[in-house]
C-alpha cells in the first residue's frame, strides 16, 4: 500500500474546487482531515483541509480560496460516509471557521477505542494494522506558511490517504463483535458537537489562589498581567505562550517586583523577553498593586445529593470499562454521567428520555444504572 501512485492535487482556485465537489460527490466515502496553524497564531485558523478518494489525494487551500461554501454540500450529504481521525477537533475547527454541518460520519480513533484499543493515534493504527510507518515530524509545523514545501505536501496527504482501508478494517470489526451501533450513535453525537465559545482574554483560574496562596492583591496583579499578555500577543499575532508561560506570570504574582534589578534577579525572563516586556510588566504590577482586588466568581456547584450520585456512577462505569476492556467513558460519556445524576430518573422511561441519542447504551447499561442511582440515593437517605 503506497501513495507513489496516487495523484497529488491541490486545490487554489474556485473552478478546481467546484470540479472537487463534483468528484466528492460522486463517491460513497470519502477521507478528510485539517490542519490549523494553532502554534502560530493569536486566533488558530484552518490552513489545509485534506480529502482521499480510492482514486486521488486533494489538499485544498482555505487560504487562497475566499469561499469554501460548495464544500458543504459534501459534509451534510448523508449519503456520504466521512471518514476522520480524531474528528472531534476537525469538527469544531470546520464549523468554526466555515459554519459547516455534518452528517454521517466515521471516526477511525474512537472506533479504536471502543474496541478497546490502547494505542489508538494513527500512527500505531496503521503500524498495526498495515506495517506502515507513519511520518509525523510536521505535526507542530506552521500550516499557514505558503508555498508548503513537498515534504509538508507529502505528511499532509498520508494524514488521509489511508484512513478508507483503515476504516474497513476497524468497521469488520465492530460489526463481528456486536458493536456496530454503539459506534454508529457516538459517530452521530459527533456530528452534533458545538463550537466552544473561546475568550482568548480571559484571566487566570481561580483556583490558582487557593493553591499559592495569593493575596487579594496578588490576585489582581495576576489577573492584570494576563491582560497585559493577551494585548502583546494579540498585537503579535502570536498565541500566549509564545509572549509569556502561565507559570511566568504566576512567578511575577507571587514575587511583585519593583524594578528591573527585582525582575532580573527572579531569573525567569529570557533577555529577550526583559527587553520587549520589563517595562510594561513592571508598569502593570504597579497599577495592579493600587486597584481593587477582583472580585471571585461565582461558580455552580452541584448540590451534595448530585454529587453523590455521580460519584456512584463514575465507580459503576470504571468498573464496567475494566470488565469490557474499554476506556470507561466509551461505557457512558461524562455529559450523559453528569446529566443523569442531576435528573435522578427513578423510571425507565424517564432515563430513556435521557438517553434518546444513546440507545444502544440505554438498552445495555440502562437497568444497571437505574439500580446504581437507587443505591445512591438509598445511602443518601440512610447515612
Amino acid at each position: 500500500m503506497t501513495t507513489d501512485a496516487t495523484p497529488l492535487i491541490w486545490i487554489d482556485q474556485p473552478t478546481d474546487l467546484d470540479k472537487l465537489v463534483e468528484t466528492l460527490l460522486r463517491h460513497s466515502c470519502l477521507a478528510v482531515d485539517t490542519e490549523s496553524n494553532s502554534l502560530y497564531a493569536y486566533q488558530e485558523q484552518v490552513c489545509l483541509i485534506q480529502f482521499s478518494t480510492p482514486e486521488a489525494d486533494f489538499l485544498v487551500d482555505p487560504l487562497r480560496l475566499k469561499d469554501l461554501s460548495p464544500l458543504g454540500a459534501v459534509f451534510a450529504d448523508e449519503r456520504i460516509e466521512k471518514i476522520f481521525h480524531a474528528a472531534e477537533y476537525d469538527l469544531i475547527c470546520l464549523k468554526r471557521d466555515f459554519g459547516f454541518t455534518f452528517r454521517h460520519i466515521f471516526d477511525t480513533m474512537h472506533a479504536a477505542r471502543i474496541l478497546g484499543r490502547r494505542e489508538v493515534g494513527l500512527a500505531s493504527l496503521l503500524k498495526q494494522e498495515f506495517g506502515l510507518q507513519l511520518e509525523k515530524h510536521y505535526q507542530r509545523a506552521d500550516w499557514s506558511q505558503r508555498p508548503l514545501p513537498p515534504a509538508m505536501l507529502d505528511y499532509a496527504r498520508h494524514d488521509t490517504h489511508y484512513l478508507i482501508p483503515l476504516r474497513e478494517r476497524l468497521a469488520a470489526t465492530l460489526q463481528q463483535k456486536g458493536l456496530w451501533e454503539l459506534a454508529q450513535e457516538d459517530f452521530e453525537r459527533l456530528t452534533e458537537v458545538s463550537v466552544p465559545t473561546v475568550d482568548l482574554s480571559k484571566g487566570p483560574d481561580w483556583n490558582l489562589a487557593q493553591r499559592y496562596n495569593l493575596s487579594p492583591q496578588q490576585m489582581a496583579v495576576l489577573t492584570a498581567l494576563y491582560a497585559y499578555r493577551d494585548e502583546q500577543a494579540r498585537l503579535a499575532n502570536l498565541p500566549h505562550f509564545k509572549i509569556l508561560s502561565n507559570e511566568a506570570l504566576l512567578e511575577l504574582a507571587l514575587a511583585l517586583p519593583k524594578s528591573p534589578r527585582d525582575l532580573s534577579r527572579l531569573g525567569i525572563l529570557s533577555a529577550k523577553q526583559r527587553e520587549r516586556f520589563q517595562e510594561g510588566l513592571l508598569a502593570t504590577i504597579r497599577e495592579a498593586l493600587t486597584a481593587p482586588p477582583p472580585l471571585r466568581p461565582r461558580n455552580g456547584i452541584p448540590d451534595e445529593a448530585v454529587l453523590a450520585r455521580l460519584e456512584h456512577l463514575r465507580r459503576w462505569r470504571k468498573q464496567m470499562g475494566r470488565r469490557l476492556g474499554v476506556e470507561s467513558d466509551i461505557v457512558l460519556p461524562r455529559e450523559l454521567m453528569e446529566r443523569i445524576a442531576r435528573e435522578n430518573p427513578a423510571h425507565p422511561d424517564e432515563l430513556a428520555r435521557i438517553m434518546r441519542n444513546t440507545p444502544w447504551r440505554f438498552k445495555r447499561f440502562g437497568g444497571e444504572i437505574l439500580h446504581v442511582l437507587q443505591e445512591a440515593n438509598f445511602a443518601l437517605a440512610h447515612p
